[in-house]
C-alpha cells in the first residue's frame, strides 16, 4: 500500500516515514525545505534500509500533486505540511492562514480527483483552547488562543464539511499534545532551521553551548512551580499512532478525532531538571515574561486512541530527554 506523507522530511513526519516503513508501507514524500532538511532523506533509507519516493515542492502547488498522484497508485495521506510555531503565528497571521489552509484545500481536491478517500490529519491540542479542566477528552469544547491553533480547527472544519459531502472518506484527525525525543539511532530528531521555536531544541542548544541561556515564558501561571505545564509526549510514540490511524482508515470510512498524549503534565523546569539529571549536564536559563497565545496547563485524556486504536505511549520523560540529547550530540560530530 503506497502512502503519501506531505511533510515528511520534517521532526514528526521523518519518524512516521520511518515507521510506515518498517510496517511495510510504501513510502511517497512530498517536501518543501522550508524547515527540513533534504539530507534526512537518506537518514530515513539507512534507518529502514528501503527506498522512499521523494517530491521538493509545496503542497500548495496543485499542479505537483497531480504529478504525484499521476505517477503513483496512493491509496491513503497523511498531511503533516505546516507552519507550526504558535509564536511566530501571532507575528504573521496571513501566513500561517494561506500556508495552512490552501494546503489542505489543495490536497483534498486533488485527492478527489483520484479517487484518493483516507487521510489522516495533523491536527494539536490547540483546537481547545484554555481548557476549564483538565485532563482534556476529544469532547471537551473546542477555541482556540493564537493563528496557529486557529489553522488547525479551521482545517478540522474543512475535513468535518468534506467528508460530510462525501460519506466515501476515510478521515482520522490526530490531536497531538508536545512532541519531544528523537529516534534511538540518533540519526534523525528536531532539527529546525534558524533559532528554535519549540523548547526541547532549544534546551539541547543551551545545554552544548550554541546558545547562551534558555528562556522561560513565565512562571506566574496556576501551576505547581509557576511555568507552563504540557503533555511531553516521545515522537516515535506519536508516529506509532499514524500507523494505527493508517489501519483504521482501511476498516471504513468516517471522521474519527483521537487524542495523542502521555496523559502526564510536566512543567517546564520539571523538563529542565529531567534533561540535566540523565545527560549530566547544565541547562542555564532565565525567566521572562509570558508569550503571547500560551495558556498555563495542557495535558491528554488518550483513552479513546487505546480502546477504538490500540495505541498508548510507551516511553517516558526520560527516554525523551536522553534521544534529543543524543540525537544533537551525532548532529554535532
Amino acid at each position: 500500500m503506497k502512502v503519501l506523507v506531505t511533510g515528511g522530511l520534517g521532526f514528526i513526519g521523518s519518524h512516521t516515514c520511518c515507521e510506515l516503513l518498517d510496517s511495510n508501507y510504501e513510502v511517497i514524500v512530498v517536501d518543501n525545505l522550508s524547515n527540513s532538511k533534504i539530507d534526512v532523506l537518506d537518514k530515513i533509507e539507512e534507518i529502514t534500509g528501503k527506498k522512499v519516493k521523494f517530491y521538493q515542492g509545496n503542497v500548495c502547488d496543485k499542479e505537483l500533486l497531480r504529478e504525484i498522484f499521476r505517477d503513483n497508485d496512493i491509496e491513503a495521506v497523511i498531511h503533516f505540511a505546516a507552519f507550526k510555531a504558535v509564536g511566530e503565528s501571532v507575528k504573521e497571521p496571513l501566513k500561517y492562514y494561506e500556508n495552512n489552509l490552501l494546503s489542505t484545500i489543495c490536497l483534498c481536491e486533488v485527492m478527489k480527483e483520484f479517487g484518493c478517500r483516507k487521510i489522516v490529519f495533523s491536527s494539536s491540542a490547540t483546537v481547545y483552547g484554555s481548557p476549564n479542566k483538565l485532563p482534556i477528552k476529544e469532547d471537551f469544547p473546542l477555541s482556540t488562543t493564537n493563528p496557529y491553533g486557529s489553522t488547525k480547527l479551521m482545517n478540522e472544519q474543512i475535513l468535518k464539511d468534506l467528508w460530510i459531502s462525501n460519506n466515501d472518506f476515510s478521515i482520522i484527525i490526530l490531536r497531538y499534545f508536545n512532541p519531544i525525543g528523537a529516534h534511538k539511532s540518533g540519526l534523525i530528531g528536531e532539527n529546525p532551521n534558524g533559532i528554535p521555536n519549540n523548547l526541547m531544541p532549544y534546551i539541547v542548544r543551551v545545554a552544548l553551548g550554541e546558545l547562551p541561556e534558555l528562556s522561560v515564558f513565565g512562571n506566574d501561571y496556576d501551576t505547581p512551580d509557576g511555568t507552563g505545564v504540557r503533555d511531553y509526549i516521545h515522537v516515535v510514540d506519536l508516529a506509532k499512532g499514524h500507523i494505527k490511524a493508517i489501519e483504521k482508515t482501511l476498516k471504513g470510512s468516517g471522521i474519527y478525532y483521537y487524542n495523542l498524549g502521555t496523559g502526564t503534565g510536566y512543567s517546564v523546569l520539571d523538563l529542565v531538571t529531567t534533561f540535566e539529571k540523565v545527560n549530566g549536564v547544565s541547562v542555564k536559563y532565565k525567566i521572562v515574561s509570558r508569550r503571547p497565545g500560551d495558556i498555563g496547563s495542557c495535558y491528554a485524556d488518550s483513552s479513546k486512541a487505546f480502546k477504538e486504536l490500540g495505541w498508548k505511549a510507551e516511553l517516558g520523560i526520560e527516554d525523551m530527554c536522553r534521544d534529543s540529547y543524543n540525537y544533537q550530540l551525532k548532529c554535532n560530530k
